[in-house]
């Protein structure tokens, strides 16, 4: 699995980063958390809150967004942007 995340700030891409991991022995919704876990740490954020709207927009086109009310912390950025490439 190849998870790319984009940081955005008024409309303006501020960061990108690309995640490859594999696990064979998780299911596809484990492997994919684990993941933006790494993700997250890569970019040095938070990790979000999963909603159910981000279940809808990742099943239907394979990437979903994050916006900092989903977060427990104060966050520098607007949006979070994760799309799967592999």
């Amino acid at each position: 699995m190849v998870l790319e995340g984009k940081l955005f700030v008024a409309n303006r891409m501020t960061e990108m980063k690309e995640i490859h991991y594999s696990n064979p022995e998780l299911r596809f919704s484990a492997e994919l958390s684990e993941a933006l876990i790494l993700l997250c740490r890569e970019l040095e954020i938070p990790v979000p809150m999963w909603m159910k709207k981000n279940t809808h927009e990742f099943a239907a086109f394979k990437q979903t967004i994050f916006f900092a009310e989903q977060y427990t912390e104060k966050v520098k950025f607007d949006r979070f942007q994760i799309r799967l490439l592999e």
